[in-house]
């Protein structure tokens, strides 16, 4: 069954409208583009995703990556929808046109990017992965180590992965046992176990690069020990050919409620063999290495989580559209025709909420895309500081709220769709289950939470905080000089200040030494600060709706989405907004709950 899983429309307000793509063509990096080359490149990326990840998400999901004789099966049509992704050029096109890049935007490569997410995010995964490797590579690798490995990555040849994930270590990685022994030859032999390795084995690829962190013999305990290696399936030459396999051996795979069409697996390292590595950057320093992959992947987890919730948004309210049953309240003629149930009140709810969810995320996904461009290309210095500062702060939010809300908006798609939303007829109950894994990887919410609040909230004495409060206040200023949106604008205004006051109090417990009482509801931290930046994303959005809606030359459409917007807007700040100032009264009592239970009590 087809059914719409992105909507066109908008993909171009928010990339043209609210974020202006066409301005970062101005920067030298990005001269040789336009709105032209910018919108064929989502118009590729639609059909693409369309044509080739969307028609086997399902069958991916159905026959999930097995293991015969050794060897990991997978649908043909995952490498077929791989393989074109990688030629219509998308695998590169971030990257430098000395790589073969397109120096495209990171903006219209996360939107490019969206359409395969809302498509297919088991099969885009391997794509994903390795774009992330190629840029940890491009970041700290060696000249040979690009061109032996990166180069075939962003040609197609090569896939990558990350390892961090261990039995014993989980989330905490000042606990990864996997060793490195420095070889006289001036490479590492590695030996350890890794677990829920994402693209881990399978021969769709000339070689799989895993990016491994490991402890150096010697190295120092925790997470500064932690040094970062290059571990291809099969040994590479000085002049690109492929030697022996390398001591990476599958141990088994993982099944998993969703996700499946993803192999994940349980790896050991130098257990048969020996297993060569490569240092990637500096001695110790791989943790920072790898979080120079992470937090792009945890943008890309965001993004995964926001395009999934899209899908299912946009799955329900078709089939709300096209399903018929009962009648309105004032209609009870058995003799009527049954009404479609997009005309229930309550499926209206539901559509609204998850429209609210959906299409603020994607807005605060794409901006937070919009500011890895102009960290690195924004004409002044002060620019390219503050758009880093306010990347760093609202990194975990990205990740972790859609991960939560958008998963919500499954769940309500689900529900809209009644009995057959809990079977396998329609794909909103693979979209809930694909995205039930998103508050959980890349860093658990619940690490998110400790991130923001223990440490961005913190850094640079506070000023990515101040910085992202002053961006709020000045859109909240704006709409509230506008008599339509004035209530708004206040609303906005005032919970930033009871989201400042709050952190002022939790602060002052840490301060005092109470670090445990601080950080112990940092997960209802996270969702404040999510709320009241989605509601300053939706205000944005209706300061902007309300001005194009007043052009009379309106197509009917057009002035329907706008209504649309300003409509979703106000539904946030009436339904969710307000959830925040409860939050903020329990965060600032500093309640104990949690810390007073202990083993036995539960």
């Amino acid at each position: 069954m087809s059914v719409p899983f992105i909507n066109p429309r908008d993909v171009r307000f928010v990339l043209h409208e609210l974020l202006g793509a066409e301005e970062l063509a101005l920067r030298p990096r990005f001269a040789a583009h336009d709105r032209e080359t910018f919108d064929a490149a989502i118009e590729v990326a639609h059909d693409l995703a369309r044509d080739l990840f969307l028609n086997h998400n399902r069958a991916s999901d159905e026959r999930e990556p097995r293991l015969v004789e050794g060897r990991v099966e997978i649908i043909p049509e995952v490498k077929a929808a791989i393989d074109a992704f990688s030629a219509a050029g998308f695998l590169a096109a971030h990257m430098d046109a000395e790589h073969g890049g397109q120096q495209m935007p990171w903006l219209v490569s996360v939107a490019c990017m969206a359409h395969f997410q809302a498509a297919n995010v088991g099969t885009i995964a391997y794509p994903f992965l390795t774009m992330a490797a190629a840029n940890c590579l491009n970041a700290f690798g060696t000249p040979a180590q690009k061109a032996r490995f990166m180069t075939p990555m962003l040609e197609g040849r090569y896939y990558g992965t990350m390892m961090l994930t261990e039995p014993q270590a989980g989330s905490s990685l000042s606990d990864i046992a996997t060793r490195a022994e420095l070889g006289e030859d001036g490479r590492y032999r590695l030996t350890g176990t890794k677990i829920f390795i994402s693209g881990g084995d399978h021969e769709m690829a000339e070689n799989i690069v895993h990016l491994v962190l490991a402890r150096i013999a010697g190295a120092p305990a925790g997470a500064k020990g932690l040094s970062l290696f290059a571990v291809p399936r099969f040994l590479v030459d000085a002049d690109g050919t492929l030697g022996p396999r390398n001591g990476v051996v599958l141990a088994g795979l993982i099944h998993k409620m969703g996700y499946r069409g993803t192999v994940s697996t349980i790896i050991k390292l130098g257990e048969a063999a020996e297993c060569v590595g490569e240092l990637v950057g500096p001695v110790h320093q791989g943790l920072a290495c790898m979080f120079h992959m992470m937090n792009e992947a945890r943008i890309g987890v965001g993004m995964g989580a926001i395009m999934l919730g899209y899908a299912g948004y946009l799955a329900s309210l078709d089939y709300a559209r096209n399903r018929s049953q009962g009648r309105l309240p004032q209609e009870k003629d058995p003799a009527k025709n049954q009404t479609p149930i997009i005309g229930h009140a309550d499926i209206k709810r539901m559509l609204l909420a998850q429209k609210s969810y959906v299409e603020g995320a994607f807005a605060l996904g794409l901006y937070c895309a919009r500011l890895v461009d102009d960290k690195a290309t924004a004409p002044e210095e002060q620019g390219r500081r503050e758009a880093a500062l306010l990347l760093d702060i609202l990194t975990p939010i990205v990740k972790a709220w859609p991960s939560d809300w958008c998963l919500e908006a499954n769940r309500l798609a689900i529900q809209i769709h009644g009995g057959y939303g809990y079977t396998r007829d329609f794909p909103v109950e693979q979209h809930y289950r694909d995205n039930r894994l998103n508050p959980i990887h890349e860093g658990t919410n619940g690490i998110q939470a400790l991130d923001l609040l223990g440490r961005k909230v913190s850094m640079a004495h506070g000023e990515a905080f101040e910085l992202l409060l002053r961006e709020i206040l000045v859109t909240a200023m704006t709409a509230s000089l506008r008599a339509s949106l004035s209530t708004l604008g206040v609303a906005l205004a005032e919970a930033a200040s009871d989201l400042r006051a709050t952190t002022e109090a939790l602060h002052a417990a840490r301060d005092k030494g109470e670090v445990e009482r601080f950080l112990a509801n940092a997960a209802i931290y996270l969702e404040m600060a999510g709320h009241i930046a989605i509601a300053w994303m939706w205000l944005k959005q209706a300061l902007l709706a309300e001005e194009e809606a007043a052009d009379l030359g309106l197509s009917s459409s057009d002035r329907a989405f706008y209504a649309g917007k300003l409509a979703a807007c106000r539904y946030f700040f009436a339904w969710e907004l307000p959830k925040t100032r409860a939050q903020g009264e329990l965060l600032r009592s500093l309640d104990t709950s949690c810390l007073l239970m202990e083993d036995a009590m539960f």
